[in-house]
């Protein structure tokens, strides 16, 4: 299978941003990105991509699509939407961040995440940099929102995560940002991203792809 049919296939049987599986209709306006950076928050802690995305509909079925309704609402709300998606585990500790987080972006960046952008000058490095002062979010989730949020800030392309690039070579495609990019259209990058994270997780090898 050459790289570009290898591409296809993985697009056509996991091509879904987690954002898209979220209830998320990415566009570069505050209250998506607002969600896409609770998703983020909820997917930075060792429990699985199913109960990030679950607990991030349950939030958002509680009304808390935007900083000012997270940052208004009772901890407790918090608490118990997150146990109604079974995200029991890191429940306390993950409404406090959720709090916080909307505290911050509401005190600096007046709650829209594109004032972060503008921040950084639009550098990838320099916006992984500021996500990192949320908190509950490190290197591995400033990756996950890059690489879906690439979808709406061309300036974050091409975004792949180490996770990503590992796939990538397992699958016997280039494991650099830029040779993988020029595999698909712009467009298309965040659903690649998203695509080789699911076939890394779940373990899916090269042959398996035309086999699907």
């Amino acid at each position: 299978m050459g790289h570009e049919q290898t591409v296809a296939a993985l697009l056509k049987r996991f091509g879904r941003t987690y954002a898209d599986e979220a209830g998320i209709t990415l566009r570069d306006t505050p209250a998506p990105l607002y969600r896409l950076l609770v998703l983020t928050t909820l997917s930075s802690v060792r429990i699985s991509a199913d109960l990030a995305v679950a607990a991030a509909r349950e939030l958002s079925a509680a009304g808390l699509r935007t900083p000012k309704a997270m940052a208004a609402s009772r901890w407790q709300a918090r608490v118990d939407a997150l146990g109604r998606a079974h995200y029991v585990r890191y429940d306390e500790s993950t409404a406090t961040a959720l709090g916080r987080g909307a505290d911050l972006l509401l005190d600096r960046w007046h709650g829209d995440l594109r004032r972060l952008r503008d921040e950084a000058d639009g550098d990838p490095a320099r916006i992984a940099d500021l996500l990192r002062e949320f908190p509950r979010i490190g290197p591995v989730g400033a990756g996950i929102f890059c690489r879906e949020a690439q979808a709406v800030w061309p300036s974050l392309r091409p975004s792949f995560d180490e996770r990503t690039l590992r796939a990538a070579a397992d699958l016997g495609l280039p494991d650099t940002p830029s040779t993988l990019a020029a595999l698909t259209p712009p467009d298309d990058l965040a659903r690649l991203a998203a695509a080789l994270t699911r076939a890394s997780l779940s373990h899916t090898r090269p042959g398996e792809l035309l086999a699907a």
